[in-house]
């Protein structure tokens, strides 16, 4: 089975108009209420390639109430720990500027933590555990190195999506997939990358840390995977782009479910590239339909 883990999930509040006056009463043209979290997206995915999983983290009141309705809509079994604050809401007005108000977050207990130690404790080598995202400020994101060692310590793998010190931190680990974008890598290592070459040496560097796959998205210009079987380039597929809000997301999902049901990384890979480009050229994640229409134009050479 796998296992989402979003610590700090949100609800996605859209909305939509031509200008934003400040100071003034402002009317929205539409608007749109999603179930956000990196974790969640990559649940939703992997539930469009018919690959079964388990959503869990933290969530509470009404706004967790709508997250767990939405994916239960859509058949995603679900196992949250339940904490006494409401989950919380994020907003990002479309205007001609975009602007994004984030929440906080719950607070989140001792006990609560436990409880959701103690279902990573009862996985087995059979599973892999997807962390993705930040934690609640309650917590910090110091916590995923006691939740990644306690899943770890069952045998089950784990694909770990951080930025900065929390990915070099998860190498510890041996995680089964890394995937910083090319400007993230450039931060860990404070380097500009732009070469591709450039790109595949700092990867090959989270390899060497204890990555077993290290894919890195370069956005309009391909994707790049490093793995103990070689280096493999995918090029980059023409079309509008419309979300870049977890396209990185469906790329783990992609990745990630495809390699537990196949074993095959270049396959895996491949459904990588046509999730997180169909979600790219999609106004929400992408459909089943569509990453499949995709992943017939994905091209992936050995470099």
């Amino acid at each position: 089975m796998i296992y989402t883990v979003t610590l700090n999930p949100a609800i996605d509040y859209i909305v939509r108009l031509d200008h934003v006056e400040t100071g003034s009463v402002n009317r929205m043209d539409s608007e749109d209420k999603y179930a956000g979290g990196k974790g969640i997206n990559v649940s939703r995915i992997l539930k469009r390639l018919e690959i079964e999983n388990t959503a869990t983290g933290f969530i509470g009141g009404f706004t967790g109430r709508f997250i767990k309705d939405v994916l239960e809509s859509e058949s995603i079994q679900t196992n949250f720990v339940t904490v006494d604050q409401d989950t919380r809401i994020n907003v990002k007005i479309k205007a001609d500027q975009e602007t994004e108000i984030n929440g906080n977050g719950p607070e989140v207990t001792e006990g609560q933590l436990e409880q959701l130690l103690n279902i990573l404790s009862n996985l087995t080598s059979q599973d892999v555990v997807v962390f993705a995202g930040s934690a609640p400020s309650s917590l910090g994101n110091e916590v995923y190195k006691h939740l990644i060692a306690t899943t770890r310590s069952t045998g089950a793998q784990v694909v770990c999506d951080f930025e900065g010190q929390t990915l070099l931190d998860s190498l510890a680990f041996q995680p089964l997939l890394v995937k910083p974008n090319n400007h993230e890598l450039g931060a860990i290592f404070d380097v500009v990358l732009t070469e591709l070459t450039d790109i595949e040496r700092y990867a090959q560097q989270l390899l060497e840390q204890g990555a077993q796959n290290v894919i890195i998205s370069m956005a309009g210009d391909g994707a790049l995977l490093v793995s103990e079987n070689g280096t493999y380039f995918a090029k980059p597929i023409k079309g509008q782009v419309k979300n870049s809000v977890g396209a990185g997301d469906s790329m783990v999902a992609g990745f990630t479910g495809k390699l537990a049901t196949t074993g095959d990384v270049i396959e895996a890979f491949k459904w990588g590239v046509a999730c997180g480009t169909a979600t790219t050229f999609s106004d929400d994640l992408a459909t089943a339909e569509y990453i499949h229409e995709i992943y017939e134009k994905v091209e992936v050479e050995k470099l």
